[in-house]
């Protein structure tokens, strides 16, 4: 029995080692050819450990006569901030009013909340861009910020509705009773129970609309205001191409996901129902 127990646990462990080596091994390979030489990243048989390390690559990332690797970041920055600021601020209020308020057709409001993930987004350019060409949008930040809201809105009330049901009322009763109101009582005590559930839905959206394509490539036309993403199919698009450097691009871009995430995960650690322990 002990034999039997301890092979199934080995086979777990393999088992849970070949899917890391399975799903990580296309970042490896994005990384070591970022650093090798243009010649050995073509080179057959591949080599899986680069030989002779170069930030050649990098440097000509970052080179604005090369790719405008700044201008795309800080544009796909705004826009990604951007949808995630309104997402969390709109999304919690609704959220809130979900969770807390009563009123005629709330159930089937709620239930109806992540239908739109019934539909491709493909399926939701079409309108949308009829939408924007006809208030004269298309071309801005804000028709990509808006369709991102459309697809990633539902599932951030989603979350923190159901973070929010798990906060006791009792908590929210006691302080109306020392004389707060419901805007305090939001500010004060539901918000800071709530660091988690809003960082996770921070996190989603912000990366949802970071590597956002689709719509980043239906709405913007201008080379001035395109993002990361676009300016990545460019470069692989282009004549010329060199796969160090586009790979290189490729790097730089996973890294502020990476980052946001980092500085936010220990709130996400705490657990979505750490916040009704602290009242």
């Amino acid at each position: 029995m002990k034999k039997k127990k301890r092979l199934m646990t080995m086979l777990h462990y393999l088992l849970v080692i070949l899917v890391l080596v399975i799903s990580l091994f296309p970042f490896y390979i994005m990384i070591t050819t970022a650093f090798k030489t243009s010649s050995a990243a073509v080179a057959y048989p591949p080599q899986l450990i680069p030989k002779d390390v170069t930030l050649q690559h990098f440097k000509d990332v970052l080179n604005p006569e090369i790719f405008p690797f700044g201008r795309y970041f800080m544009n796909s920055f705004k826009i990604a901030l951007t949808t995630a600021c309104i997402a969390i601020v709109v999304g919690g209020l609704a959220a809130y009013s979900l969770a807390r308020l009563v009123f005629p057709g709330k159930i089937i409001f709620k239930e109806s909340t992540l239908i739109v993930y019934m539909f491709s987004g493909i399926l939701l350019v079409v309108p949308l861009f009829k939408i924007m060409s006809s208030i004269g949008l298309t071309d801005s930040m804000w028709a990509v910020v808006t369709a991102n809201l459309v697809s990633t809105l539902p599932a951030a009330i989603y979350m923190l509705s159901g973070y929010f049901e798990t906060i006791p009322d009792s908590l929210e009763e006691a302080a109306m009773m020392d004389g707060l109101n419901r805007v305090q009582v939001i500010y004060k005590i539901v918000l800071p129970l709530s660091v988690p559930a809003i960082s996770s839905a921070f996190i989603y959206v912000f990366m949802i609309a970071w590597n956002d394509f689709l719509f980043s490539f239906t709405f913007l036309s201008s080379q001035e205001k395109l993002t990361l993403s676009v300016g990545l199919k460019q470069l692989f698009g282009s004549m010329d191409y060199v796969w160090g450097r586009m790979m290189a691009a490729a790097f730089l871009t996973a890294v502020p996901v990476v980052i946001t995430f980092s500085a936010v995960e220990k709130f996400i650690s705490g657990g979505l129902t750490a916040g009704g322990e602290k009242g």
